[in-house]
């Protein structure tokens, strides 16, 4: 299992704090690879709000007497003293981000961004540049830099303005058969990254042409579906390079490249440095 996570002044305790309109409490990401079953079980819920992010798998949530299964590209928006239960299982190779906050405004700021309070469970994307933003807060939050509670807020709001930008686009589409096509285009691909995946072939597979889907694939998640998959292997081989001893040539297997000189380019081309020099950059 990986996980990743940063707290508040290095304090695992949830508290409600009105001094300021929001604020961030503590974030991180998990990700199960081995660890058969991960739960969470707070039948009184927690004193701040949480938004957790299902990147890749699925999630199980459960509401009163309801089990509801989330899969990938959906987000769940947990308020104050909502009890909560949910389950992460390895064999579903779950990969989840969430964030704790609170504030004086928290209420009318959500609404504000489309996150009404009949919002609880709510398509999202598999728009990477929402674990970018996650994974930004974490860093933030772990190195504390000079006004780093701000760059917090800033990060959480860029959050909240893509979701609010996707409900509006998704109220102009109108259409559920898009957005369902969509999301298993992305389930397919978050599970298949590392396959060669002919775009075409999808297209026709899925009785739809190649540029309707390329169109509402970008739509719905801001990346045309290679730039999605490129995206995927090497957020992957970020991963693999951080906290593996694989070498570069199995990395480059793994992550779906044969080639490990073509895969050493895109990399390069990508992360501005070549793979074993990010190796050692974050080791360092």
């Amino acid at each position: 299992m990986y996980t990743n996570n940063a707290y508040l002044n290095n304090s695992v305790v949830d508290f409600k704090d009105k001094t300021k309109p929001l604020i961030v409490t503590s974030c991180g990401t998990y990700k199960l690879y081995t660890r058969p079953k991960l739960p969470t079980w707070r039948p009184r819920g927690r004193k701040d709000f949480q938004l957790l992010y299902v990147a890749a798998g699925k999630a199980h949530f459960h509401f009163g007497d309801e089990e509801k299964i989330v899969s990938a590209g959906h987000m769940v928006l947990y308020r104050p003293k909502e009890p909560q239960k949910y389950e992460y299982y390895g064999h579903d190779q779950t990969e989840v981000y969430w964030v704790h906050f609170t504030g004086g405004n928290v209420t009318n700021l959500l609404r504000s961004y489309g996150l009404t309070d009949d919002k609880k469970v709510f398509y999202c994307g598999s728009d990477l540049a929402y674990q970018q933003l996650f994974r930004a807060m974490i860093n933030e939050l772990q190195m504390c830099k000079d006004s780093y509670q701000e760059m917090l807020e800033m990060y959480l709001r860029q959050i909240f303005i893509r979701l609010q930008r996707l409900f509006k686009t998704t109220l102009r589409i109108d259409n559920a058969h898009v957005v369902e096509e969509i999301d298993k285009a992305t389930t397919f691909f978050n599970e298949h990254y590392n396959d060669p995946i002919n775009i075409d072939e999808y297209a026709r597979e899925t009785h739809v042409s190649t540029s309707w889907f390329i169109r509402n694939f970008k739509a719905c998640t801001g990346f045309t579906p290679m730039q999605y998959i490129l995206s995927k292997r090497i957020y992957n081989a970020e991963v693999l390079l951080r906290d593996t001893d694989y070498n570069i040539a199995e990395i480059s297997r793994i992550v779906g490249y044969d080639n490990p000189l073509y895969f050493s380019r895109v990399f390069r081309k990508t992360k501005k440095m070549s793979p074993s020099e990010y190796r050692k950059c974050i080791r360092n």
